[in-house]
């Protein structure tokens, strides 16, 4: 994580000529890891596997707005950084019994809810479902694999009809190279978020050696 937020203060400096080069950080970070890229699964093709539809971006960066607004971390971000970040997200809707993330999968993307309920389960080796959590409107998900490319931890399916967000690697290298700053800001505040999130499900499993 340190790797990537030092690359990211390298990238929010100004380049001194015009002809800067496009960011390709995420997009071949599975690739540089030695991850087959038939093995990876973008949203678009998860996009049309569920059925989501598009929603407008206009909606979408409103209720992004409020939600994070009301964030301990992402709050950090005020609205127009947030409208500035519209271009780089898709909305979709996504019906019931979904899963939009699937576990031990390669993936790209991570997921905003906007609306609706989306359990997180890990799949146990005798085929049993354990309930990690279920995540309310405002939290992330995937965020764990777009920053380290690293396999799915768990499955995220939907429980009810869900409003979303969608941000790729190609998105955030779009970003990077556009707006670097808005860019490294959001990486850090994921990275903290992912970090806390990390030392709470540490805590829960040392409670129950």
């Amino acid at each position: 994580m340190k790797g990537i937020l030092g690359l990211l203060r390298l990238k929010s400096k100004p380049e001194p000529t015009e002809d800067r080069l496009d960011s390709m950080m995420f997009t071949t970070a599975f690739a540089g890891l030695g991850v087959d890229e038939g093995l990876l699964v973008p949203w678009e093709a998860r996009a049309v596997e569920v059925g989501a539809t598009k929603f407008s971006s206009a909606k979408g960066t409103k209720l992004l707005q409020a939600l994070w607004s009301k964030d301990k971390f992402m709050s950090q971000l005020d609205n127009d950084a947030i409208a500035r970040m519209e271009r780089f997200f898709v909305f979709n809707s996504v019906a019931a019994n979904r899963d939009i993330i699937r576990q031990e999968e390669y993936g790209n993307f991570m997921v905003v809810l906007l609306s609706g309920r989306v359990a997180i389960d890990r799949l146990q080796p005798w085929g049993e479902r354990m309930r990690l959590a279920e995540a309310v409107p405002g939290e992330i998900l995937g965020e764990m694999s777009l920053l380290d490319s690293g396999m799915r931890f768990s499955v995220c399916t939907t429980l009810s009809p869900c409003e979303i967000a969608i941000l790729d690697a190609q998105a955030m290298d779009d970003m990077l190279t556009a707006d670097p700053t808005l860019a490294a800001n959001l990486i850090a505040l994921l990275a903290r978020k992912l970090s806390l999130r990390l030392r709470v499900v540490s805590a829960r499993l040392s409670d129950k050696k």
